[in-house]
């Protein structure tokens, strides 16, 4: 099942890549149901908080008519950085499950642990490394992409 939501979240970050945005893409489940799938889309925004696990639990929390996300999870293709991180413990989502770790950014576990901090209100499960290599390629492609100069598509 794990796998399944992931490459629904691998969709996300393709539809990403083709729009030239950092191909990160996020789906939040809840009761086995999609709620809500978003990509990244701070190019075409404009706006620094455009990243696709934001983007999601506003969708989420619309549809839901609710800012906490009691029991759902959520499927990203990289681990989470600190402004995500913050806001998945802010909506109180069960648990996350990640794609490739990120060393230098991720907030799950490689830099910090803020989904995991019993500091907080809330603690936030994770798992990562589901479908690693096949996330951890999206993004490295499209950096090596871009630093070549090539087409995206």
């Amino acid at each position: 099942m794990q796998n399944k939501f992931m490459n629904v979240a691998i969709k996300e970050a393709e539809k990403a890549r083709l729009e030239d945005e950092v191909p990160i893409g996020a789906v939040i489940v809840l009761d086995g149901k999609i709620i809500a799938r978003a990509h990244n889309k701070m190019e075409k925004t404009q706006l620094a908080t455009a990243h696709a696990e934001i983007l999601a639990i506003n969708k989420a929390c619309k549809k839901l008519k609710s800012w906490r996300l009691d029991n759902a999870e959520m499927f990203v293709t990289i681990e989470p950085c600190a402004m995500c991180a913050g806001a998945i413990v802010n909506a109180r989502i069960k648990k996350v499950y990640f794609g490739a770790y990120e060393e230098k950014s991720g907030c799950a576990q490689s830099k910090f642990n803020v989904l995991s901090n019993s500091g907080l209100n809330h603690v936030t499960e994770f798992e990562g490394g589901i479908e690693r290599e096949k996330c951890a390629s999206i993004i490295k492609n499209y950096f090596k992409a871009k630093r070549m100069g090539k087409s995206l598509d």
